[in-house]
């Protein structure tokens, strides 16, 4: 049962949107091109990749009451079509209970055409098909165009195997938990291995970039331990249930490369919206391979953490927002906010480097001491994050106060059906009244 469930209006069925990223990109055999948008592992058009094995694991779940909404995401623009042909294909080969819809590029566009009708044109950036942390704002403004309360971010590397994975999910979102508000609740990964720790060799380099170690002690804190619901320092963007209250009011910064469910944790934090781990929402994770050099990955990390300390160093005080501290986040990803970052980058890079140099690999070697000056030039923002922060967030909310009027939605929604359906000729949204 719900939680407060006395009152009619907590008790009213809960409307939800799963929406999953699929990631692609040209053949195996041409490769990635200059220019071409950045994920850990797109599915090549060539390959049959992961999205097929999530959208047949729904059957597993007890619970139907749902809609999803595959995005097709491409690398580039030039593949845009091909890779939403892709995806529907898929799409439509798999038999499953619940309506699956398809969302890529050609329905963006009807998005921006409707905003230029109307004057809006100025809002159109907030939605992007590239960067992660632009896709995750579609998660969020499609449940929005659909009036669903709740969107539920899952990723296409992933499988359901709890059959009360959905009741779990919708349990606690927009509800009250001992006298706190529940704006969004994130599950955690059941690795290969069926643990939830992160299993990873340990190499010399990373005595002072204990990332791994860090987020294993954060996980025995939250995950291992009761009561079930806590708030949280750390979120899985592939298991992560969103109230509208939330997702209405607070974007994902597009400004952070990767790490942007922990980012959007922190940017809730700041607008006064609680997170929480739910330490029976699992599901299993089972991504491809990673096939890039360990210095990129760092690199990317570096970003990310320069990027985070910098909004966390530049708040001011501002009425009706709340001030989050790297202590807030510890252990993970609270570790790598302090002041010390800078001399975790540059011992570890110097190590890294040697460790390069050491197996012939000086081209390796020179990316990793390059790492040091990125950190400290390209990686710093050139303007006042949190203030970034502040203005991205109005003109969020700007975007879906105006989008949510009914006449908007009604047109979005009309445009937006094309797509293929596992039950042809249901327009988008039409399901769940």
């Amino acid at each position: 049962m719900r939680p407060d469930c006395e009152s009619s209006e907590s008790c009213k069925p809960v409307k939800v949107t799963m929406v999953i990223p699929s990631y692609w990109s040209r053949e195996s055999t041409v490769g990635p091109m200059a220019g071409d948008a950045v994920y850990d592992h797109p599915t090549p058009l060539d390959h049959e990749g992961t999205l097929l094995r999530t959208l047949q694991s729904l059957n597993v779940l007890q619970d139907s009451d749902f809609q999803v909404v595959v995005i097709a995401a491409a690398t580039a623009t030039d593949i845009e079509t091909r890779v939403e042909e892709q995806v529907a294909g898929v799409i439509k080969s798999v038999s499953v209970q619940v309506d699956v819809f398809l969302w890529g590029a050609t329905q963006l566009r009807k998005v921006y055409d409707l905003l230029a009708a109307g004057g809006k044109q100025e809002y159109i950036d907030l939605l992007q098909l590239r960067g992660y942390s632009n896709i995750r704002n579609l998660c969020l403004f499609i449940p929005h165009i659909l009036e669903s309360d709740m969107a539920l971010l899952i990723d296409d590397d992933e499988v359901f195997e709890d059959p009360a994975f959905m009741s779990k999910a919708k349990e606690f979102v927009g509800q009250r938990h001992q006298e706190m508000r529940v704006d969004a609740v994130a599950g955690f990964y059941l690795q290969g291995d069926g643990g939830y720790r992160v299993r990873r060799e340990s190499q010399p380099w990373m005595q002072h970039w204990d990332q791994y170690a860090q987020m294993n002690a954060g996980f025995e804190q939250i995950i291992a331990t009761e009561p079930r619901l806590k708030e949280t320092p750390f979120v899985f963007g592939g298991n992560m249930a969103v109230h509208k209250n939330l997702f209405t009011v607070v974007p994902f910064d597009p400004n952070v490369r990767r790490g942007e469910d922990i980012d959007y944790l922190i940017n809730a934090r700041m607008f006064g919206f609680r997170f929480f781990l739910d330490n029976q929402l699992a599901i299993k994770h089972l991504p491809p391979g990673k096939s890039y050099p360990v210095w990129r990955r760092l690199r990317e990390d570096i970003y990310r953490f320069v990027y985070e300390r910098a909004k966390l160093n530049s708040q001011v005080q501002v009425e009706g927002m709340t001030r989050v501290y790297p202590e807030d986040l510890a252990p993970y990803p609270g570790a790598f906010l302090q002041a010390d970052l800078d001399m975790k980058i540059e011992r570890s890079c110097k190590l890294l480097s040697e460790e390069y140099l050491a197996a012939g690999d000086s081209e390796g070697s020179e990316e990793a001491l390059r790492n040091i000056t990125l950190a400290r030039t390209d990686a710093v923002p050139k303007f006042d994050a949190f203030q970034n922060m502040c203005k991205l967030q109005k003109r969020w909310q700007q975007l879906l106060a105006y989008t949510g009027s009914a006449e908007i939605r009604s047109q979005i929604r009309e445009d937006c059906r094309v797509g293929e359906p596992v039950n042809p000729g249901v327009p988008i949204g039409a399901k769940q009244g």
